[in-house]
């Protein structure tokens, strides 16, 4: 997944927004490979995804 050159301010943040795929690769569920490029895992918890979105 790619990441968005800049957050967007939506609430809840979208799903590719960078801030969401930062949170995201810290807590394991997502792998970093450069910039802005991301590898996210197919089954990605709800209650996860939801903390991530959250402002």
């Amino acid at each position: 997944m790619t990441a968005k050159k800049k957050c967007c301010k939506d609430k809840p943040r979208c799903k590719k927004c960078p801030v969401v795929l930062k949170r995201l690769a810290d807590a394991g569920c997502a792998e970093r490979l450069d910039l802005r490029h991301y590898i996210v895992d197919k089954k990605l918890p709800k209650k996860l995804l939801k903390k991530a979105r959250a402002r």
